[in-house]
């Protein structure tokens, strides 16, 4: 089942109207930037939505959204739509969003960059000092891609436990 697609605008429109807007991304995604007035509801649990005239969902992109539509049409006890674009699209539309600069990037942007630098520290100390350094990258190699076959990232885990990365009790 596919949830209609509306604009930024129409968007805000049904907000005025009593409309929640439904942030289906991670909580660090959220924490860093998000639209005022939605709430954070992750998409693995996200449970039943119904209790205004209508929900409006939404990620960064617009591809989480539409890739479980099914689930978030499911999920709603009234009508419910898709936010056309997601977080990008109410940007480029110039509507404000919450930013958090301070907030800790994403894990999976650490990840990103982690597994990047450590391939390329891999490859490098390869050509220049030992050949066994190959070894490196492709151990993170092999790791990403038990990541991706199974949904379980060891280091992932690791950066989530790392110090920039827990909240500070208030």
């Amino acid at each position: 089942m596919t949830l209609p697609l509306i604009s930024p605008a129409e968007t805000r429109r049904l907000m005025a109207g009593g409309a929640r807007l439904i942030d289906i991304r991670s909580p660090d995604e959220f924490d860093r930037v998000r639209i005022p007035g939605s709430e954070n509801r992750p998409i693995d649990a996200l449970g039943r939505v119904g209790d205004a005239p209508a929900v409006v969902y939404h990620c960064r992109s617009g591809m989480r959204t539409s890739a479980n539509a099914a689930r978030l049409a499911a999920a709603s006890d009234c009508p419910a739509y898709l936010l056309d674009g997601g977080l990008d699209a109410w940007r480029a539309a110039g509507l404000s969003v919450a930013e958090n600069r301070k907030a800790p990037l994403e894990i999976m942007r650490q990840v990103q960059i982690t597994a990047g630098a450590l391939v390329l520290l891999g490859v490098v100390l390869g050509m220049l000092f030992q050949p066994a350094f190959f070894g490196l990258a492709a151990f993170v190699g092999a790791g990403l891609m038990f990541a991706g076959t199974t949904g379980w990232c060891g280091m992932a885990k690791l950066l989530a436990a790392m110090p920039w990365n827990r909240k500070s009790a208030a």
